[in-house]
C-alpha cells in the first residue's frame, strides 16, 4: 500500500500542477482577450471619428461639385465599366451635381441613388474615379466655347466700333458744315 499511496500522491501533484497550468493559461487567455477588446474599442472609436469626418468631406465635395458642374452641365455620364460586378446590368448612368446617381438598367428600369449616403460610399469612389477625367474634358470644352464666343464678339465689336466712329464723324462733319 505504500507504493499505492506514493503513486496516488504523485498523481495528485501532477493533477494540481496541471490545474495550476490551466489556471495560469486561463488567466493569460483572459488577459489577452481583455487586451484584444481594448484594441477593438480603440478601433471602434477611430471608425466613428473617421466616419464623421468622411460625412463632412462628402458634403463639402458635393457642395463644391454643385458650384463647379451646374454651370457646365446638368449631369455627367458615368461609364458602365466603372460599376462593381454586382451592377453589371447597368445600361446607362449619369451623376447630377447634387450627388444623385441616375441608373438605367437594360429593361428600362431606373434607379436613383444618393451618393451622399454612407451605404453608397464605395460606389461614390468608383463614380468619382470615372467622372473626374470627364469633368476635366467638360471644363476644357466649355473654356473653348467661351474663347470662341469671345473671339467672335471681339472681332465684331471692333468693327461695329469703327462703323459707329465713322458714322459719328460723318454726322459731326455734316452738322458743322
Amino acid at each position: 500500500m505504500g507504493q499505492e499511496a506514493s503513486s496516488s500522491q504523485e498523481m495528485t501533484k501532477v493533477s494540481v500542477t496541471r490545474n495550476q497550468r490551466l489556471s495560469e493559461s486561463a488567466e493569460v487567455s483572459l488577459h489577452e482577450v481583455l487586451d484584444s477588446l481594448k484594441t477593438v474599442e480603440g478601433d471602434i472609436g477611430q471608425i466613428c471619428e473617421l466616419t464623421l469626418e468622411e460625412n463632412r468631406l462628402v458634403e463639402a465635395f458635393f457642395q463644391s461639385t454643385l458650384k463647379l458642374v451646374k454651370p457646365l452641365a446638368a449631369t455627367i455620364p458615368v461609364s458602365t465599366a466603372a460599376f462593381p460586378q454586382e451592377m453589371a446590368s447597368v445600361a446607362q448612368a449619369h451623376l447630377d451635381p447634387a450627388g444623385h446617381l441616375v441608373i438605367q438598367y437594360g429593361l428600362g428600369r431606373v434607379e436613383l441613388r444618393n451618393l451622399r449616403e454612407e451605404c453608397n460610399r464605395d460606389l461614390l469612389i468608383a463614380v468619382i474615379k470615372d467622372v473626374l477625367p470627364k469633368f476635366k474634358r467638360l471644363t476644357a470644352a466649355h473654356r473653348q466655347k467661351v474663347e470662341s464666343r469671345f473671339e467672335m464678339l471681339s472681332a465684331i465689336t471692333k468693327e461695329v466700333q469703327k462703323l459707329a466712329d465713322a458714322l459719328v464723324r460723318a454726322t459731326t462733319r455734316s452738322e458743322h458744315e
